[in-house]
This record gives structure tokens, C-alpha cells and sequence, in this order.
């Protein structure tokens, strides 16, 4: 598969993994956390699927497009560890999260995700959904929309 197919494929599984979920946890109270900004485009597409929810958004750096700033008083810029834990001091709160941290380099990504997994789990409310490309531990993995290859996106809840 080349480069831009798995690109292709990883993006349309993300966006149907998204839409599902939102209709999964949508009577459940809570907020969402876009871990890994980047270019902005997820957040742009949660801020379209979930208009009445309070989006928070985590990155080393803001670099996103122009308009796919968050607003300042819901981005939380810096390493991963302190912003997370900065988060779970109000408490679990986020009733979905996406994780998409990572440098291209499998097992460093890999082992990231689950340092990262028991801050994760301080910040989720019971019942609430994580979508991942990589690996979490310490949450129920379940199965996500039917349109998904198992091994493309990971769907966990907390």
C-alpha cells in the first residue's frame, strides 16, 4: 500500500471512528480532549460534530492552521505529562478523547502511549471513549464501526 493510500485510509477511519463515537457517548455529560493538535483538521472536524461541547486541545506547540485555532483558555501547549495532569486536577471530565501523539516511529510511539495511559485514564469519566491509532493500556478495548479495519484505529472505553 503506498504512503498516500495508508494516509488516505488512516484519515477516512479516523473521521468514521469520530462520528460514531459521538453518537455513542451523546448522552453522557463531559468534555473532549484532542491530544496532538497538528495541523488542526480533527479539531476542526470535532468542533463541527460537537458544537455544544467544550473541546480541550493538547500539543507541544501551536501550529495548527488559522482556522483551526482553539480558543487560548482550551489549549493547553506543552509536554504531554503535565498538561495532562494539569487537566485532571478539575477532575474526570472527558467523556471522549483522541490520541494522536506520535513522531512516524512505531515502537517509540507505542511506548509513549502507554506511559501516557494511566494520565489518560485520570482525566476520563466512567463510560467515556478513547479513539487511538496506537495502543492504550488500562482501558476496555471495544469494537468500533463496522467500516473500520481492527488493526487501522483502536476504540477503548474508560
Amino acid at each position: 500500500m503506498s504512503r498516500l493510500d495508508s494516509m488516505l485510509r488512516r484519515l477516512t477511519a479516523q473521521r468514521d471512528g469520530l462520528n460514531w463515537a459521538v453518537a455513542q457517548i451523546s448522552d453522557i455529560d463531559g468534555d473532549v480532549l484532542d491530544m496532538g493538535l497538528g495541523n488542526g483538521r480533527t479539531y476542526d472536524h470535532l468542533r463541527e460534530i460537537m458544537p455544544d461541547r467544550r473541546i480541550w486541545v493538547m500539543d507541544r506547540v501551536l501550529q495548527c492552521h488559522p482556522s483551526s485555532t482553539p480558543p487560548a483558555q482550551d489549549f493547553l501547549q506543552g509536554e504531554a505529562e503535565p498538561m495532562l495532569r494539569k487537566l485532571a486536577a478539575g477532575g474526570p471530565k472527558i467523556v471522549l478523547a483522541h490520541y494522536d501523539f506520535g513522531r512516524g516511529i512505531k515502537e517509540e510511539d507505542v511506548a509513549e502511549a502507554a506511559r501516557l495511559s494511566p494520565l489518560i485514564a485520570q482525566v476520563m469519566r466512567p463510560g467515556g471513549l478513547l479513539i487511538s491509532g496506537q495502543p492504550l493500556v488500562g482501558f476496555e478495548q471495544i469494537s468500533g464501526p463496522d467500516t473500520i479495519a481492527p488493526d487501522r484505529y483502536l476504540f477503548y472505553r474508560a
